[in-house]
């Protein structure tokens, strides 16, 4: 799997149709209408984020592999 920076990541939830809410610090808080869970991302610069963060939020986010940039 590809690990991709934080700030494609948000691109690619913003395609979803999570909103961002508010950004706390490097946090970025999205949310999403009938999910319950929000997503807090770490935006680091070009970071990438670390792999088990990924394919958690990968998994809440309902996001395949091919939907990476």
């Amino acid at each position: 799997m590809k690990t991709c920076s934080a700030k494609d990541f948000a691109k690619i939830l913003e395609k979803k149709g999570w909103v961002l809410v508010r950004i706390n610090g490097s946090h970025h808080i999205y949310s999403k209408d009938g999910v319950e869970q929000k997503i807090s991302l770490p935006v680091h610069g070009n970071k990438s984020l670390k792999l088990g963060m990924q394919k958690f939020f990968m998994k809440v986010a309902q996001i395949t592999d091919s939907d990476l940039i």
